[in-house]
This record gives C-alpha cells, structure tokens and sequence, in this order.
C-alpha cells in the first residue's frame, strides 16, 4: 500500500476513534452501551464481515496462501505461548497472567479485520479471517488456562465451535468452495453489515480509551509488554515469512495481525478472576496508542522487503 493511503487509513482510525472517546466522554453512549456495541460487534458485523471477504473465486493461489496464513498463525501461537512462559517468570502472580495472556491473545480480532481489509482490500480481509482461527481457539484454551489452573475442556470447545467468528469461517469457506452465490437481497444485507465493521470497531475502541484514562499508564513493565507485543513478535513473523518465501500479501497480513496490541478480553478476565485489572488496562491502553504509530512503521518495512 502506498504510503498516502496508509495515513489516509491510520487518519481515518483516529477520527473514528475520537468519534467513540468523545461520545463516551458525554455519556452519550453509556457503559451499557458500550457493552452493547461489543456484543454487535463480534455476534453481527464482524461474521457479515467475515462472510463477505470468502465470496471470492476460488483458485489455486488464493488457496496456497490461504493454508501459509494459517500455518504462520499456528506457529506464531506456538511462538507466543512459549515467550509468554519465559519472559515473565518473576513478575507476581496477579500481572504474570495478565502480560501472558496479553502477549498470546493480541486484539487482532478487533482492529485485524478493518486494518487488513483498509491495507489489502477484501483478499487482506480473507486471510485475516483465517489467520484468526488458531488465536481464537487458543483464547479459550490456553489463554483463559492463564487465569484458571485448568480451564474445562468441555467448555473450551463448546466456545470456540460456537463463536460467531469462527461460524462465519465455516460458512464462507463452505460458499467459497461451493462456489454458491447468495440471493441477491442476502447477498447486499451481509455486505452492508459488514461494510459498518470498521466504522464501528474504531469508535468502540475510543469508548474503552475514554474509560481507561491515562494516569500511570506508563510504567517499566508496559513498556517492555509493549517491545514484545508490538515488536518482537511481529518481527519474528516477518523474518519468517521471508526465511519461508510466504506470498506477499499473506506475510502482509500476518505480520499486521502480529502486531496488534494487547486484546481488550485481557480486562475482562483480569477483573472476572481476580487479577491485577488497572494494569491490565494499562496494557491494554498503552499497546493500542502505540500499535496506532507502530502499523505505517511495518507496513513500510513490508513494502521494503517484498
């Protein structure tokens, strides 16, 4: 992408953005409204989404790619459960989860989706789509385990086969293969759903920001949260998709997803078993400030290398 459409993207994410703070900030769109939108979000207009970006041909490049995505994915996660077990070993117990949670569930399911699709169009979309399988299965296994000594294996799987995203996945991998084309009037209804994902999805970022604050949300162990988050570990990816020759809107995508920031879920476990919950927000909030100046920076180095 060149570089006047990525700022005309990262100014357009501001704007939205501040749209959300603002109305926050106003109380114009409350608490429960604000939970309200995260339900819109994820059970609606991200799988209309979703199911928009497979209604594409099918051929044998798309597919290659497709299954490099997913493979990079697998590893990442791999890759994060292994640095997450290390790294962190001598903070206490109550931020210890919270940074490795937040290093292997990134909030790439949020922000991935309309980033991928502003960069790449609906092909970037589609690769995002399957690139979140694996986290999204990871989320409600081994990162909810990170919170609770042994999560029930019973209710991991139940959650991940029946995660609206993950259905959507289903469903348009089935319309891709099959070729199946939609009613005309279903067809333009999912599209205009999902066509709301970016829009939506900014400002309701903006809303957790203006919840969050900014008091001492800077600290020796956001920042080095902040390195391995947005740093290393999207630089790992990218080094291996070069060392592995991935297509290059593939390894686009999957070094974007990588370098998402912190997962707003990270909060909400953070609060609901008992850990540190403002520093989970502080992590939260600082990786998503600096993912904002952080994406044109590999964006660029993408274009460099491919």
């Amino acid at each position: 992408m060149e570089l006047h459409g990525l700022l005309s993207l990262q100014l357009m994410m501001f704007v939205l953005m501040g749209a959300g703070f603002f109305l926050r900030k106003k109380e114009i769109i409350t608490r429960a409204g604000r939970d309200v939108l995260t339900d819109l979000i994820i059970d609606l207009i991200l799988p209309c989404n979703i199911i928009a970006a497979f209604q594409v041909s099918l051929s044998r490049e798309i597919l290659i790619s497709g299954l490099q995505v997913l493979v990079v994915s697998l590893v990442l996660q791999v890759f994060c459960t292994g640095i997450s077990s290390v790294c962190y070993r001598n903070v206490p117990k109550e931020k210890r989860m919270i940074l490795q949670y937040g290093t292997v569930c990134s909030n790439a399911g949020f922000l991935g989706n309309p980033v991928a699709e502003g960069l790449y169009g609906s092909l970037g979309l589609l690769y995002a789509s399957i690139y979140l399988i694996p986290q999204r299965i990871v989320m409600w296994s081994a990162g909810v385990s990170y919170f609770t000594e042994s999560p029930n294996r019973k209710e991991v799987i139940k959650k991940v086969l029946s995660h609206p995203c993950i259905i959507a996945v289903e469903i348009g991998i089935v319309l891709m293969v099959t070729q199946l084309q939609l009613p005309e009037f279903l067809d333009k209804s999912i599209r205009s759903l999902g066509g709301c994902t970016t829009a939506i999805t900014m400002m309701f970022i903006g809303t957790v920001l203006a919840d969050a604050g900014f008091k001492h949300m800077v600290s020796k162990m956001t920042i080095v949260f902040a390195v391995i988050r947005l740093l290393l570990i999207p630089l790992a990816v990218l080094l291996g998709c070069l060392v592995f020759q991935v297509e290059s809107v593939a390894a686009g995508v999957s070094v974007v997803l990588a370098a998402m920031p912190a997962g707003s879920t990270t909060a909400i476990l953070a609060a609901k078993y008992k850990g540190d919950e403002a520093f989970a927000t502080q992590c939260v909030v600082f990786t998503t400030i600096l993912s904002m100046a952080a994406l044109p920076v590999w964006c660029l180095g993408i274009n460099a290398v491919y």
